[in-house]
Order: C-alpha cells, then sequence, then structure tokens
C-alpha cells in the first residue's frame, strides 16, 4: 500500500474543502435541511457539474469520471466535515453501484448518466431496518433481513396484466433520501416462502400506489423516509431468468456494495470527527476561566489529547479499507466479493466503520462537553455533530456486531456466520452440531471450570 495520495486525490480534495467552507456553513446547513429536498439543491448541481461528485467513482464509460472508492472517501471525508445534507450518500454510495453491478446494459445506459451529471437521484429501500444487515456489514449472510417470504417486508409477483413486468406490495422504513429521491431500488422477496429469491426493482418517484413520507429523523441532515407500495408497478434490476435464479448475484452486489460503504461511511465519520475536534480546539483555546484559556489547563487537555489520537487512528483505518475496497474492485464489478482479497477489504471496512463510529461519538460528546452551557444550546452547531453521531450509530452499527461479523469473517469463531453470541433464541454459541468440546470431554455447560470443579462454579455473564 503507497500511504501517499497522488496530485489528483489531493486536489480533490482541496477544491471540495474549498468550496463547502464558503457554501456550507452551519446555518446554510441549517436552512436547507428544512426546504422540501432536505438539502440545498443549486449547491448539489454546483457538486455535479462543476466536481462530478455523483459520478466520481462510476466508470468513464457511462459518464463518470473513473476513479475509485478512495477517491469516494476522500470527497466524503469532506462531506462529512460539514455535515452536508445532500443526496450523495443514497445516490452515488448505496443505488449508483448496484445499478453498475446488477442492471442490464440497456438499463446502465440508460440511468448511470443521469447519476453522474447529478441530473438523476436514487436511494435504496431494504425492509425495516435492515440496511446493514443487507450491506453484509452486521449478521449473518442468511438472507433474514428480506422477510424470508413471510408477512412485512415487500412481496413481488409477476404482473398478470400484462402491464408492468412485476408488482410489489409492502412497506419498508427508514429509507434514506427516499421521500425525494425519483429512482427507488427497492428489494424484495419473490418466489415465496419455500422458493424464495430476494431481488431489486426499480421504482420512479411517480408510480402509481407510490406513497412516501418524511419522517421526524434524529439527524436532520440525513432525511429519513417511509416507503408505502401498493401494487406498485416495477422493473426488475437485471436480467430476468424467469424464476431459475436464486438471487445470489443480488446478495454478492449487496455485499460488494457494504465493503464499499463502509469505507466510504468511516471517511465520512472521521471528517466529522475531526471538525468537531477543530471547533471544541479553537474554542477552549479562546474561553478564558480564572485568568487564563481553559485549554490550558491539564484536564482538558487530556480529554482532548485522547480524541485527537482516537481520530487520527480512525483515520488511518478508514483510508486502508478504502483503499482495500479499490485494490478489491480493481478487477471490475463482476469479481467476487467473496474470495481472499473480497474478504479482507471487508473485514477492513467493518473494522474501520467500527472504529470511526467510536471516535466520532467520541468526538461529538466531549465538544458539548467542552464547550460548557452554550455547546447544549440549539443555536450552536455542537448538537449537529451529536446528533449525526448518535444517527449513523443507529442506522450503520452498532459498533459491537459491527467487529463481531469481521471477526466472523476472519473465522476466529471457526464456523461461519455462526452467532458468536448465542441465537436467536438465547442458546450460547457452542451450542449446535458445530460446539467445540473441551479437551475432557466437558462442554463447559456445568458449571464448573475444571476437570474436577476444584476452580468452583464459574458466574453467568449476560452479553
Amino acid at each position: 500500500m503507497d500511504a501517499a495520495f497522488t496530485e489528483e486525490q489531493d486536489e480533490i480534495r482541496r477544491t471540495l474543502r474549498t468550496l463547502l467552507r464558503e457554501r456550507c456553513g452551519p446555518d446554510e446547513v441549517k436552512a436547507a435541511v428544512q426546504t422540501a429536498p432536505g438539502w440545498d439543491e443549486a449547491l448539489w448541481r454546483q457538486l455535479a457539474r462543476t466536481l462530478g461528485l455523483p459520478g466520481l467513482a462510476l466508470p468513464s464509460a457511462y459518464g463518470g469520471v473513473g476513479c475509485e472508492v478512495i477517491e469516494l472517501a476522500l470527497a466524503c471525508e469532506e462531506t462529512g466535515r460539514v455535515l452536508l445534507p445532500s443526496p450523495l450518500l443514497a445516490t452515488a454510495v448505496f443505488a449508483a453501484p448496484l445499478v453498475a453491478a446488477v442492471g442490464t446494459e440497456a438499463q446502465r445506459a440508460e440511468l448511470l448518466p443521469r447519476i453522474a451529471e447529478g441530473a438523476l437521484t436514487a436511494a435504496l429501500a431494504v425492509p425495516g431496518s435492515a440496511l446493514p444487515e443487507a450491506l453484509g456489514l452486521v449478521g449473518a449472510r442468511d438472507g433474514a433481513w428480506a422477510g424470508g417470504g413471510r408477512a412485512g417486508g415487500v412481496q413481488a409477483r409477476p404482473d398478470s396484466g400484462g402491464g408492468a413486468r412485476w408488482r410489489l406490495y409492502g412497506q419498508v422504513e427508514q429509507v434514506l433520501g427516499g421521500h425525494s429521491a425519483e429512482l427507488l431500488l427497492v428489494a424484495a422477496r419473490a418466489g415465496g416462502y419455500t422458493r424464495g429469491r430476494t431481488l431489486l426493482f426499480l421504482v420512479p418517484a411517480g408510480a402509481d400506489g407510490l406513497v412516501r413520507t418524511r419522517l421526524t429523523a434524529l439527524d436532520a441532515t440525513r432525511p429519513q423516509t417511509r416507503i408505502e407500495l401498493r401494487n406498485v408497478p416495477a422493473e426488475l434490476l437485471g436480467a430476468d431468468d424467469g424464476g431459475s435464479g436464486s438471487g445470489d448475484g443480488v446478495a454478492e452486489a449487496l455485499a460488494a456494495v457494504g465493503t464499499a460503504a463502509a469505507a466510504v461511511l468511516a471517511a465520512e465519520a472521521v471528517g466529522a470527527a475531526d471538525a468537531a475536534l477543530a471547533r471544541t480546539v479553537d474554542y477552549v483555546r479562546a474561553r478564558e476561566q480564572f485568568g487564563r484559556p481553559i485549554g490550558s489547563f491539564q484536564a482538558v487537555k487530556h480529554r482532548l489529547a485522547d480524541v485527537y489520537v482516537a481520530v487520527q487512528a480512525a483515520r488511518s483505518a478508514a483510508y486502508y479499507a478504502a483503499w482495500a475496497a479499490s485494490q478489491g474492485g480493481a478487477e471490475g464489478m463482476d469479481a467476487a466479493p467473496g474470495g481472499a482479497q473480497g474478504t479482507d477489504a471487508a473485514v477492513a471496512g467493518g473494522l474501520a466503520l467500527a472504529q470511526a463510529l467510536e471516535a466520532q461519538s467520541m468526538a461529538a460528546a466531549e465538544a458539548v462537553q467542552l464547550h460548557g452551557g452554550i455547546g447544549f444550546t440549539w443555536e450552536h452547531e455542537a448538537h449537529l455533530y451529536f446528533k449525526r453521531a448518535a444517527s449513523d450509530e443507529l442506522l450503520f452499527g452498532p459498533v459491537h456486531r459491527l467487529r463481531a461479523r469481521a471477526a466472523e469473517r476472519e473465522g476466529l469463531f471457526g464456523a461461519t456466520d455462526r452467532p458468536p453470541y448465542g441465537d436467536h433464541r438465547g442458546r450460547g454459541g457452542n451450542d449446535g452440531p458445530d460446539k467445540r468440546a473441551r479437551p475432557d470431554g466437558r462442554d463447559g455447560r456445568d458449571g464448573r471450570d475444571g476437570r474436577d470443579g476444584r476452580d468452583g462454579p464459574r458466574k453467568a455473564v449476560t452479553v
């Protein structure tokens, strides 16, 4: 790995930081989230047409810039620094890569150039609050997040009326940017319970039977939407195999997108954490108490030093995860994410995201505390960073599950996709046919440590 950035990468960072510093201050952010789309449309057009931000990681053959995940991560680090409200995450990080990976050539040629030039915004809708599970960031990849054909989620059936090829029925909560997206990528279950498969469908914003409701979110800079689909006509993303496929291609594509998204989200969280730290340092240098700046007090120095170390460590992890994701995609969109290189990138992405979320939470909490009374006020921007940290943890975490999934990928728990802290029935991780027996033949469930029990009873611990 070459740790030095190229001239082009430094220029992307420098140009974007200069523009956002001028156009996206705290007051502009607060004003933008109050608008109908939830973001500054003029600024988005400028970012798209001048800098090519939506198409930064799209192939040049479809109107994109042709960069890799590392460039997109650097850009999102700068947008995270100012908490930019925009459709960048939903469109460029989640939706566009899925169209590129799963869509037919005709669908790519129709949609990707419009996304690259900022003329089309898109959002990914997965059932319930299962976005991190669908992307393979947490939990076992067993497809349970899609509903398994049971009630709930979104169900798809072939259209018998001779119109659209498919009809969708169901409801999806917490769709990022879904209220203003002009195109929805909806994950739905087709084929019933026994032969069910998860597929992706394209639903335009004006489709009959589609109801979108903007929700009140903790972090207003990340608007969320409830999507209701009432017999909505939809187009299958990708080729129709007539029901012979199992939907594994969609799962693999989602996992590949999750690997890149984890690195990008980690970089974005690092940018927010770094900005919160910088604002706090500036404040403690200027704020005086007992005739001296409060930043000169040893207790304050130690707290800020801890935040600085956490942010720098998270930045290094995020950069490595972005580099690993770029290397994993070097062989093209069709490279199998389940290979050794893909697994390494997925592990790096999950761990980087966990570390970045922790650093962001730490920096935001210390910003509120060290700003004193003003840090708790609505007028100050500290609460924006605090809400972003809390919201990211809820949307893409929690941290311990990100790390548990990374450990499973590395095989630290012995069996692939085995719940590390017990299954859904509360049984321990060593239950079942894959349990690891102790050398003495005991399974550890008798409450004693030694062969003859001389070490005494073991305390029960609930995780």
